[in-house]
C-alpha cells in the first residue's frame, strides 16, 4: 500500500514537472552532501533539485502528460536519479552547473574522468626514498639542487582507469587534485526534445565553427548547383561574367572590347534584377 507521504511527493513532483519548461535528469552517485549544499545554494536562483525516492521519480515521468517524450528520461540508468527544474535553456543550466565543480585529492579505486598528467619540472620533494615511488609509477625523475624534478610530461592513468594506491599516494604528494566532484548531469529536456551532456558539453567555439562550416558547405552547394539565393547570387553572376567573356574572346566570334561592353550592360541588367529582387 502506497504511503501517504510517497502520494503527497509524488503530486509534487508532477507538479514541478508540469510547471517548469526544462526538465533535468541527475545522478547524484557518490556525491558529497556538502558540496551538493554548496551547489545548491549557488544556482538557488536558476535552478531547483528535487530529492525523492527513486521509484517515485520514475512513476512521475513515467505518467505526466502534456510534455512530449519527458518520459523517456525515466529509462536513462542511474544510480541515485534526481530531477533538477530550471527556466534556463538547457546549455546555460549545464555551463552554470560545469562551473560550480570543485576538485579532490584522488582515493585508491576511483575512476578518473580524464587523462591524469605530471608535468615536467622541479616538485617540492626532497631527494630521498620518494625518487624510488617516482620510478615504480613510471613517472621519469631526476635529482637538481637536492629536490626531485620530473624530466618531462608524463601521463599516469588514462581516462577510465582506476587508480592505485601507490598513485593516489604520490599525487597527493604532488599536490594534484585530478577527481572532479559536481553534479553529474545525465540529460535536460526542453520542448520535446532530450539533450545528452555529449551535446551538451559542446564547446561553445567548437559549436560556433560548425555553423561557419555549414554556411560555407551550403553556399558552395547552391553555386555548383546554380541555385540563386542572397548568398549566392554574386558569385553566380561573377562566373556567368567571365565564362561568357572567355568564351566570347577564345572563340574569336567578338572582340575583347565588345565583350567587355556587352557584359558591362549584362551586369549592369543583372544589378537591376536583384533591386528588383531585393538581394
Amino acid at each position: 500500500m502506497v504511503s501517504e507521504r510517497k502520494k503527497q511527493e509524488l503530486a509534487e513532483i508532477k507538479e514541478l514537472i508540469k510547471k517548469y519548461p526544462v526538465i533535468g535528469l541527475l545522478d547524484l552517485f557518490k556525491m558529497p552532501s556538502k558540496q551538493l549544499q554548496s551547489i545548491r545554494k549557488a544556482i538557488r536562483n536558476d535552478a531547483l533539485i528535487k530529492m525523492c525516492k527513486k521509484n517515485v521519480l520514475l512513476l512521475a515521468l513515467k505518467n505526466i502528460t502534456g510534455k512530449e517524450n519527458i518520459q523517456k528520461l525515466s529509462e536513462i540508468d542511474a544510480n541515485e536519479p534526481t530531477l533538477i527544474f530550471t527556466n534556463l535553456n538547457p546549455f546555460k543550466l549545464f555551463k552554470i552547473l560545469n562551473k560550480n565543480k570543485s576538485f579532490r585529492y584522488a582515493k585508491p579505486g576511483d575512476i578518473v574522468t580524464n587523462d591524469i598528467m605530471v608535468s615536467a619540472g622541479p616538485t617540492s620533494m626532497l631527494a630521498g626514498p620518494a625518487i624510488g615511488e617516482f620510478q615504480r609509477a613510471k613517472i621519469p625523475a631526476v635529482v637538481k639542487e637536492g629536490k626531485i624534478h620530473v624530466r618531462e610530461d608524463t601521463v599516469v592513468v588514462k581516462k577510465n582507469d582506476v587508480i592505485s594506491d601507490q598513485l593516489a599516494n604520490i599525487l597527493k604528494k604532488l599536490d594534484i587534485q585530478p577527481v572532479e566532484i559536481g553534479i553529474n548531469v545525465l540529460a535536460l529536456w526542453e520542448s520535446g526534445v532530450i539533450y545528452g551532456k555529449e551535446i551538451l558539453g559542446v564547446k561553445e567555439e567548437t559549436y560556433i565553427q560548425n555553423i561557419k562550416e555549414a554556411h560555407i558547405n551550403a553556399l558552395n552547394l547552391s553555386v555548383n548547383v546554380v541555385y540563386p539565393n542572397k548568398e549566392s547570387i554574386r558569385i553566380l553572376l561573377l562566373k556567368a561574367y567571365q565564362h561568357a567573356k572567355s568564351l566570347g574572346i577564345n572563340a574569336k566570334i567578338l572582340d575583347k572590347g565588345v565583350v567587355e561592353d556587352l557584359m558591362n550592360k549584362a551586369s549592369a541588367e543583372a544589378q537591376v534584377l536583384k533591386t528588383k529582387l531585393n538581394i
